[in-house]
């Protein structure tokens, strides 16, 4: 069972102050931090909630640099503009602050001193590029020259933006300093570092041996390092942006921005709650999560805890449910190339839709592989699942209380009119669809728990075309009462259900159904809405998505890509995966493909992927386990057409005898889809 808290502490990863967000940033952090943290408040839970942006670093001075303009500019404008964002979408920190506010800089500086102080890091000597004219050691992106992979002559020490390869400045032909065009020389300087190798047989313990139940993204990254050796690393660099290493004498040199971030978790608490953040850090009752992508794995699960660890007083993550990343209409997000969908520039342009995006975001998440955003998804998303299955069940059912009961909630099973068993099934599948929510919550599936919040208003909708009150109207107004106090319990269950993935859209029903926000134990429950309570007109919780709406976002992107073209700046798309090894013409027909209808489809109990499906193959009735539960739901395999490999060996499943395998295909983006024939073949057409 899981442990019960007194409190819980979740951060976000602090976005770099150098642009605005897109929604890749949205998809992979902060939307899951927002959904965990609101269903964390619904029931109950001592939260903070923290954020902030990340001032200091490279990216901070080049784009001042550009400008013509100070770091300080730099951040004052974005950390604003990043703030503000956040707001207009309802992301709900309890704190959103900055790395250079005084209380960071004090946090910073007294952390890596205590560290300092303890004789924990390492001084060394090494050689680095030096700009002689600008007298001032060049970081990698300081440092400019021909990529040796495609000849790009402006590629970066650290990347090229021509062709993606990431490089390392002594890869560069004819390096050149982008501070003053001069040629840079080697010179010695000196740095301190954290020893992340003496750490190793520790970490090796705490994340391989308990922390198993982490995603397995976040834990094969962590076992990859940690295979690999670890090294020593820098804490700080040659600069003069950022928090000063506090050591006497030392001059012109700041902590490095992998150290000094984190730590801004940490002296946002502070700031927050400056009488008792040593108990949200420093409390073993104190459950710490690390919303992040997997682009920033290592720094929160081995070298941040490294540097807990060796302070010898703050807690560690619990967990750190990295996702994967966002791709958007078939190529990778792309700042540089301005390939994104920005989100200051969403909520000006599709204003009052903040909840559509929400939804998307999170009904796509990459959770465990990276996945494709497109406008078309976008669409049909929103007039399919939104406006067709959510908004639909809860306008009917207000449009006919008013109807039929002047806006009243009508009695429920009245001496005249007993419940019947449909009623009794629908009113016993809510708490079961609560528990079926609240399990992927808690572990992180959020993708998952949307679904099985949709399954509410799609079980509300089966209800009430199969009921029919509208018809019932002539003959049985005691049962159209009981139809539709049914119903509009369940639109109380959606208000609850649904309110930490669609915060606008629960308080619009809040408001419709004339109540206040329910705590999350009241979800399941079956009497939210007492009879004769008044509830107001109807509204429509959602609009459809006009095709021209698309259009425009869509002409948006082409431009873009018709400027980079024309700027000679092309795309980077998802790798394929390379051909498999030859196989012989023997080889291939010995296996046996054919068509198969699904005739049923069940999850496997405790697990998240397998699906048990029994499909008649036209030869037989078999059973086959497949692990495609985040594809599809069993309701969407039921009748549908998929082709099987049928003479594959039997292999026992979870217990369970599987007898075939079905054909996938594998998209770049990490999606699976069936491979169906073009027309209905039915069951046991052999495919050659």
């Amino acid at each position: 069972m899981e442990k019960q808290y007194k409190r819980y502490l979740i951060t976000s990863a602090l976005p770099y102050a150098n642009g605005p967000l897109h929604i890749g940033h949205l998809a992979g952090v902060y939307v899951p931090a927002d959904i965990y943290v609101r269903y964390l408040r619904l029931r109950g839970r001592d939260v903070l909630f923290i954020g902030g942006s990340d001032e200091h670093g490279v990216p901070i001075t080049i784009k001042a640099r550009e400008a013509g303009i100070s770091p300080q500019d730099v951040v004052d404008k974005y950390h604003a503009l990043i703030k503000e964002s956040f707001e207009g979408l309802g992301i709900s920190f309890d704190v959103y602050s900055r790395t250079t506010s005084a209380i960071h800089h004090k946090t910073a500086s007294d952390f890596f001193r205590k560290l300092y102080d303890d004789g924990l890091f390492i001084e060394r000597e090494t050689e680095q590029y030096y700009d002689p004219e600008a007298q001032q050691f060049l970081a990698d992106r300081y440092i400019i020259g021909a990529c040796p992979k495609c000849g790009n002559p402006d590629a970066y020490g650290d990347q090229c933006e021509k062709c993606g390869s990431t490089l390392s400045p002594n890869e560069l032909i004819e390096p050149r300093s982008a501070i003053s065009g001069s040629k840079p020389e080697m010179r010695m300087t000196k740095h301190w570092y954290l020893p992340l190798d003496q750490y190793e047989p520790w970490l090796r313990e705490w994340i391989l041996e308990q922390h198993k139940e982490w995603k397995a993204n976040v834990y094969g990254q962590c076992k990859s390092w940690l295979d690999g050796g670890l090294q020593p690393r820098a804490v700080s660099r040659d600069l003069d942006w950022g928090v000063p290493v506090p050591i006497e004498g030392v001059e012109a040199k700041v902590l490095y921005v992998w150290f000094d971030a984190p730590i801004g978790y940490i002296s946002n608490t502070i700031e927050i709650r400056p009488d008792d953040w040593a108990l949200w850090w420093k409390d073993q009752e104190t459950k710490l999560v690390h919303f992040i992508g997997k682009d920033n794995i290592v720094f929160h699960c081995i070298v941040f805890p490294t540097m807990l660890k060796a302070h010898g007083d703050y807690i560690l993550p619990d967990n750190v449910p990295a996702n994967e990343f966002l791709n958007l209409e078939g190529n990778k997000i792309s700042t540089s190339r301005n390939w994104a969908v920005w989100l200051h520039e969403y909520l000006k342009e599709l204003s009052g839709k903040e909840d559509v995006l929400r939804y998307v975001l999170c009904a796509n998440a990459p959770e465990t592989k990276d996945n494709d955003f497109s406008w078309k998804d976008f669409q049909t998303r929103n007039n399919s699942e939104l406006v067709a299955i959510l908004g639909n069940f809860v306008h009917r059912a207000i449009v006919l209380t008013h109807k039929y009961f002047e806006g009243k909630v009508p009695a429920l099973a009245p001496p005249d009119s007993p419940l019947g068993e449909m009623d009794k099934e629908v009113l016993a599948e809510l708490p079961l669809l609560k528990t079926r929510i609240e399990e992927a919550l808690e572990h992180y599936r959020f993708r998952e728990a949307l679904k099985e919040c949709m399954n509410i208003a799609r079980l509300g909708n089966k209800y009430l075309a199969d009921t029919e009150p509208w018809k019932l109207a002539k003959t049985d107004m005691g049962r159209v009462g009981s139809i539709l106090n049914i119903s509009l319990q369940i639109c109380a269950q959606l208000a609850i259900a649904f309110d930490p993935f669609l915060p606008f859209t629960t308080a619009k029903l809040r408001s419709i159904l004339n109540t206040e926000l329910q705590p999350w134990d009241a979800l399941g429950q079956p009497n939210l809405l007492a009879a004769g309570h008044l509830i107001n007109q109807a509204e429509l919780l959602f609009d459809k998505m006009e095709d021209d709406v698309i259009q425009a976002q869509l002409a948006k992107l082409e431009a873009t890509r018709q400027q980079n073209v024309a700027e000679g700046v092309t795309a980077t798309p998802p790798a394929f995966e390379p051909q498999k090894a030859e196989c012989s013409y023997d080889d291939f027909v010995k296996m046996d493909i054919r068509t198969a209808i699904v005739l049923e489809a069940e999850r496997v109990p405790k697990t998240d992927k397998l699906l048990k499906l029994t499909i008649n193959t036209g030869i037989d009735v078999r059973t086959i386990v497949s692990g495609i539960a985040e594809y599809y739901s069993p309701e969407q395999m039921i009748g549908k057409e998929i082709c099987i490999l049928a003479n594959l060996a039997p292999r026992a499943i979870r217990g369970i005898t599987s007898q075939g395998m079905i054909l996938m295909a594998k998209q770049p983006d990490g999606n699976m889809r069936f491979i169906t024939p073009q027309e209905p073949l039915g069951p046991g057409c052999v495919i050659n």
